[in-house]
């Protein structure tokens, strides 16, 4: 199992450093970045830690979440980060991106994404992808939407989530479905 490194054009997605835990921190402080997440927010000890137990994890490990960091080409400066798992069959995978609240809305997300999924598919042969989200998170729906996602659930009130009942949609697609309507995108690995 290799380190994940994937350069979109303005992007690099690839494993954390101890040395972005100060971006690390920033936007995982904030209430506002995790409101939908399945994750609080986190205090620099905390943010120090998680990045320290993710920094050397291989891709392509079975049953596991991991995170990776997505910083800008140039200057290596976090922007945000994004979960993969892949099932234990190594035939599809879950993703979750968190873009910073001082970088959104700049295409980052989408880029992130699309590059994650290029890689997915006409790398790593993967069948499909899938992403859970807060049916109240009407950006990360309309990023997927965009990407080429298709809404395959829509659960009601099925998670008690952050002191309240949420709903979620899953959205999917297939490598198949991938080839056949999206935009060409490159990654390189």
């Amino acid at each position: 199992m290799e380190k994940l490194v994937l350069s979109t054009g303005r992007l690099v997605v690839r494993n954390l450093h101890s040395s972005d835990v100060e971006d690390f921190h920033r936007y995982r402080s904030n209430p506002d970045v995790t409101r939908y997440q399945g994750f609080d927010v986190m205090n620099r000890a905390e943010a120090a830690s998680f990045i320290l137990e993710q920094a050397d994890q291989p891709f392509g490990q079975p049953g596991a979440w991991v995170q990776y960091g997505i910083a800008l080409a140039g200057s290596g400066h976090l922007v945000g980060d994004c979960g993969l798992y892949l099932d234990k069959d190594l035939q599809q995978a879950q993703i979750g991106i968190t873009i910073s609240h001082l970088e959104q809305k700049k295409g980052y997300a989408k880029e992130a994404l699309l590059g994650i999924m290029a890689f997915l598919f006409e790398v790593r042969g993967i069948h499909r992808i899938t992403e859970t989200v807060d049916a109240d998170n009407t950006a990360s729906i309309q990023l997927l939407k965009s990407a080429g996602f298709r809404v395959e659930g829509h659960f009601i009130e099925n998670i008690f989530f952050k002191g309240r009942w949420g709903s979620e949609y899953q959205f999917a697609l297939l490598r198949r479905e991938w080839r056949e309507g999206s935009v060409p995108f490159s990654v390189n690995v």
